[in-house]
């Protein structure tokens, strides 16, 4: 199969499509049913109140789409009836753009359905801002408006109830693939000829990608009751399936190597391809586990990959050489680690066996997902400038005032409501995020235009210009989400044969949504970059505390089970979560600084460095943890090879004191201090350590070394 006729399939048995075709249908009905009848009027009423809240329909657990459905469902008729009786004045009218802009922008403190919520609402205001309506219209349109919310609503609840499990497993398979495509850029890091540095920039964004999916899927997952109550049946293999999938990626982050050394050794041999090519097949065969759950079908292993392994154990092999004894060491700890890795893949294949009784594994899954608190104490306590959501928000009510009167001053037009519009959904609260948004809509804009005008050029049959407008509508809904440029290259050429039928000329439309546009991405453009902006660089130290915390958590950890000391498995997989987390949230940081102007980053080559060795960091701390906590016993180590762990705590904390002067001076002390009693009061272990340990405790000091070495260079 073709990697393109692969990726189509991937698309159209994603989400994002079976969420693009549900909103299309769910919008495009009452319009068509309506129009047919000979009541256009009503059914475009109808469909706008869908659109609407089809805004507020992001994936997630059921019952909170639902509970975000509903809010809007509550709030779009109270802000229309506020819109419709405002219209008497443009003062008033202002007035209530600029403050619902900002007080529904503040809803993004409860997260960011309650932000998509207050979109919704914002949405309505300004397709409102033009029509101007006497009182039993008023009444009429948001009434109309109402039940075509309640229609959409009703309708994805419906399908929700139809099939339950549908959303996570299209959740779980995407999360499969991504982790995945992370194994198939570990496979560069062994090919002959690699840049090792860009090896880890390609890794650490994936890793951000990963960490976006495995959040997804844990919401979905964690916060259903049913799912993870279930004893048997598909609600509870997905959460069984996942949590092996975690055991996986833990597999897979911690197997680092010093590839220098290994290429510098082995490159010539041939035998780095052969490994490389063995951990692309394994990346294939869990992409292909990965869209046989997404699509919702059973998967038959393709590739033989024990014999795979046997072949490149006999290149291993050949290379022995009697006069330097663990001359191929490395190569067969490599060997271990694939030959783990597949026995890995070939328990999350139990998935696909419906008779399988799942195992009887329990974990506290609600300690995986945060809980969002809706006190109105959380609102106030973010009315200061210190509070990125109120910058934001500031930045917002601007904007939409100065485009307000563009719109309705300066440049007054049939759809002048178009510039507010652009800047309500181009305006983000990363510069970086608002950059790319706006290229990505002035480029779709014109790509859009010029496709809708030869649509409406050469196209004159009325079902002909229906059926395209149904496939632009599913193309824009379902690419919104993954890629920004294809939504608005689509949705141009939609609302333009939606104008058409309308009886308006193309043309002139066209003109005034590129100028529209360009307006709007101008405004959103600069209130981003010159009120309130909060550069990446400003916030890097938090990240960088937030990673170096975790990996001190994740260092107790090692700490505890080289002492011999009981180790909860949720414990240890909270840490571990807490690391993968925290660091993806620093890389997805650094991305978006190098994405804002040079003059505004702060030492991008220092960060990459501090980025990548607390990468190094947590994948050895997981490799000695995971080692030992899968043991059959639990002996406590000598003292001596605790100190390491013990110094790169402290070297750890230093670096953590440098960012954070607050942080107290010797947080580990009392439990240093008490493992050393208890370390006198244990008997000795019956067998001495593995040298191999010893070697990689030493190597997790050196390198917790050198972060403090980088973050002191961060600093200057």
């Amino acid at each position: 199969m073709s990697q393109r006729t692969r990726k189509l399939q991937y698309f159209f048995f994603s989400q994002d499509f079976s969420d693009g075709l549900r909103i299309t249908l769910t919008i495009l009905l009452p319009g068509l049913v309506f129009g047919w009848l000979g009541h256009l009027d009503i059914g475009l009423d109808l469909a706008l109140g869908a659109l609407c809240l089809s805004i507020t329909d992001a994936p997630g657990p059921i019952i909170h789409k639902r509970n975000g459905m509903l809010a809007g469902l509550l709030l779009l008729p109270v802000v229309a009836l506020l819109t419709g009786l405002a219209q008497s004045s443009m003062w008033l009218l202002g007035l209530e753009v600029v403050a619902l802009s900002f007080l529904f922008t503040m809803f993004l403190v409860y997260g960011a359905r309650a932000g998509s919520v207050g979109t919704a609402a914002l949405l309505l205001v300004i397709l409102m801002m033009d029509r101007a309506m006497a009182l039993p219209q008023l009444l009429r349109f948001t009434g109309l408006v109402t039940l075509g919310a309640g229609w959409y609503c009703v309708l994805s609840v419906l399908t929700n109830q139809i099939r339950p499990y549908r959303a996570s497993q299209q959740a779980l398979g995407e999360c499969i693939r991504a982790v995945a495509g992370f194994l198939r850029l570990k496979a560069e890091f062994y090919r002959t000829g690699t840049n090792l540095e860009d090896d880890y920039r390609r890794l650490m964004s994936q890793q951000v990608t990963v960490n976006e999916k495995q959040d997804a899927v844990r919401e979905l997952l964690f916060r259903t009751r049913q799912m993870v109550k279930e004893s048997t049946g598909t609600g509870r293999r997905l959460v069984l399936t996942f949590v092996d999938l975690m055991d996986l990626y833990e597999h897979i982050t911690v197997t680092y190597y010093d590839y220098s050394a290994i290429h510098a050794r082995f490159a010539a041999t041939g035998v780095l391809d052969a490994v490389a090519k063995m951990v692309e097949l394994m990346a294939t065969e869990l992409e292909s586990i990965g869209f046989a759950i997404q699509a919702n079908r059973s998967h038959t292993p393709g590739l033989q990959l024990t014999t795979s392994l046997e072949q490149l154990k006999a290149r291993i092999d050949v290379l022995d050489d009697p006069s330097q004894p663990g001359h191929t060491l490395v190569l067969k700890k490599i060997l271990v680690n694939l030959r783990n890795l597949n026995q890995r893949l070939q328990g999350i294949l139990a998935y696909f066996d419906a008779n399988a009784a799942p195992a009887s594994r329990e974990l506290e899954f609600g300690r995986f997902v945060s809980h969002q608190s809706f006190a109105l104490d959380e609102l106030r306590g973010h009315f200061t400038l210190s509070s990125d959501v109120f910058r934001h928000s500031m930045r917002m009510m601007l904007a939409c005032s100065v485009a307000f009167v563009v719109a309705k001053v300066l440049l007054p037009s049939h759809h002048s409501y178009w510039i507010l519009m652009t800047v309500t959904y181009m305006l983000k609260p990363a510069f970086s995020l608002t950059k790319a948004r706006n290229i990505h809509r002035v480029l779709g804009t014109l790509a859009g235009g010029i496709l809708g005008g030869l649509v409406l050029f050469l196209v004159h049959d009325r079902l002909a210009l229906v059926a395209l407008l149904f496939v632009f509508m599913v193309t824009s809904f379902s690419f919104t989400r993954s890629n920004y440029i294809v939504a608005v290259t689509f949705m141009t050429p939609f609302v333009l044969i939606l104008f058409s039928f309308l009886g308006l000329g193309y043309l002139q439309v066209v003109e005034e949504r590129i100028l529209d546009t360009v307006l709007g991405c101008l405004i959103a453009f600069s209130a981003s970059y010159l009120l309130f902006p909060r550069w990446e660089s400003d916030q890097l130290h938090d990240y960088m505390k937030a990673v170096l915390r975790a990996n001190l958590r994740y260092l107790n950890t090692l700490t505890d089970t080289l002492a011999g000391a009981f180790m909860a498995e949720v414990e240890y997989k909270l840490a571990r979560k807490e690391v993968y987390v925290s660091s993806a949230n620093l890389a997805a940081a650094f991305q978006r600084m190098m994405s804002e102007p040079r003059g505004k980053q702060h030492r991008p080559s220092e960060v990459h460095e501090f980025v990548v060795l607390n990468h190094i960091l947590s994948s050895n701390v997981a490799s000695i943890s995971s080692a030992l906590l899968g043991g059959s016993t639990r002996l406590p180590y000598p003292g001596t090879l605790l100190k390491p762990v013990r110094q790169a705590q402290q070297a750890l904390h230093r670096s953590l004191r440098r960012l954070d002067v607050t942080e107290p001076e010797n947080p580990t002390a009392a439990e240093t201090s008490a493992t050393s009693s208890e370390s006198a009061r244990r008997p000795a272990p019956v067998a001495a350590p593995d040298p191999q340990l010893t070697e990689q405790l030493d190597f997790i000091q050196k390198v917790s070394g050198d972060i403090n070495k980088v973050t002191e260079e961060v600093l200057r």
